[in-house]
């Protein structure tokens, strides 16, 4: 029986906010807990740079090679089994790493997160595409993939660091993991719905899945562009999301006002994604809003240099971001979905996230931690990425330029403008 309209936002849509939002706690605890993981397993010291990079970045190299493999791989699986099998295996290993008493076993335990995320992250497009109409996608996109993300990077600092320092960090990585054993898992049984059961699946899927992936399915060059947007992307909100925690404390924060202060940026974030959200839906504009998504705050991070004043930099870093995300992050899979052939967007998605998030989030994160080495700051790394996203933003609307000039292969009664 197929779900009402109203029944869609809170079954799927829901569901799958509350298990994103879960699943970037299980991304960022780390971050929070760098400083004792560190110490405890013999990395603090000379080797902090390095080491700290290869911890932090591993969940991201097994992110890129899931996203990509588990896009193309799961195009005929059914997307409810896919997210809680996933569920299952990344809460597990993180459950493990609070275990862990030497690199090794906390690298092998990141590396499967990533690889377990990454299998799970194209799932969430094709829940998108399948069960809400083309007018609706930035609005399902934003609830779907948006609001979890950011509403844990917005709070999630702000719950982990208290948690961290009573009761220390193994306690922080049994409690992340644990929750989603206990309680997404058995959500995700109870409220997601089977594929056959969404109003905008192909009603022969079983015809589409089975369709050769070819270029021109994934939408040709323009394809091309939006994935190297996204690339971009992946190294700005990975270079900082990564390392905020460490670069508020370099700036003068500590302690709640450090916490406080990494969560600023994606709280402005969340703030700003209603209206941009609504501007995007009603005006069909979305390749224009994310490009300057990426434009204007890569611009906004060039200044980065000239300021003094460490709340300076906080207000510059949190406006940018903030605007970057609300701006660039709903948009940018609403345009895929609606650019690419229905039996491709899974594997589009896959390819893009694992490319971008993944590949472009573990150059960052290394980058951001060598230029750290050479520099002793945070912030000239998060300049660098200023100047990358800005190429990100033209390659944006130029592909945005070409899939004006042909017919979408997706929903043609929803074009996707400049």
């Amino acid at each position: 029986m197929e779900a009402s309209a109203q029944s869609r936002w809170w079954r799927i849509g829901g569901a799958l906010m509350t298990g994103l939002f879960i699943a970037y706690l299980d991304r960022t605890n780390l971050s929070v807990a760098l400083p004792s993981v560190s110490e405890d397993l013999g990395f603090a010291g000379p080797h902090f740079a390095v080491v700290s990079g290869w911890v932090l970045t591993i969940f991201l190299i097994g992110y890129a090679f899931a996203n990509i493999i588990g896009g193309l791989a799961t195009r005929k699986m059914e997307p409810k089994t896919v997210v809680i099998v996933s569920f299952v295996v990344w809460s597990a290993a993180t459950v493990i790493a609070g275990f862990a008493t030497g690199v090794t076993l906390m690298l092998i335990c990141r590396f499967i997160l990533g690889a377990a995320e990454g299998v799970y992250w194209p799932q969430m497009s094709r829940f998108a595409k399948d069960w809400f109409a083309p007018s609706e996608l930035t609005k399902a996109n934003s609830v779907i993939q948006y609001y979890g993300q950011f509403i844990a990077l917005a709070t999630g600092f702000m719950l982990l660091t208290p948690i961290y320092n009573a009761f220390g960090w193994r306690t922080l990585f049994f409690l992340t993991g644990g929750i989603g054993l206990v309680f997404i898992v058995p959500l995700y049984l109870k409220l997601l719905r089977p594929r056959s059961e969404a109003p905008f699946a192909e009603r022969h899927a079983e015809v589409t899945v089975s369709e050769p992936l070819t270029f021109s399915a994934l939408g040709g060059f323009a394809y091309v562009l939006l994935v190297f947007s996204y690339v971009t992307n992946g190294m700005l909100f990975w270079g900082i999301t990564l390392w905020v925690p460490m670069a508020v404390k370099s700036i003068g924060f500590s302690g709640g006002a450090q916490a406080l202060a990494s969560s600023l940026p994606f709280l402005a974030a969340v703030l700003l994604a209603i209206p941009m959200s609504m501007i995007s839906d009603r005006t069909n504009k979305r390749v224009l809003i994310a490009g300057l998504g990426l434009l204007i705050p890569g611009v906004m991070l060039l200044f980065l240099p000239q300021l003094t004043s460490g709340y300076a930099k906080l207000v510059l870093i949190t406006i940018a971001l903030g605007y970057y995300a609300s701006s660039y992050t709903p948009n940018i899979w609403s345009i895929l979905q609606l650019t690419v052939k229905p039996s491709a967007v899974g594997a589009a998605s896959g390819i893009m996230n694992g490319l971008g998030a993944g590949g472009g989030g573990t150059i960052a994160g290394f980058l951001v931690a060598l230029l750290y080495k050479q520099s002793g700051s945070y912030m000239l790394g998060f300049t660098v990425l200023g100047g990358i996203v800005i190429v990100g933003g033209v390659a944006l609307l130029a592909s945005g330029w070409i899939s004006t000039r042909r017919r979408p292969v997706g929903i043609a009664a929803a074009p996707v403008r400049a």
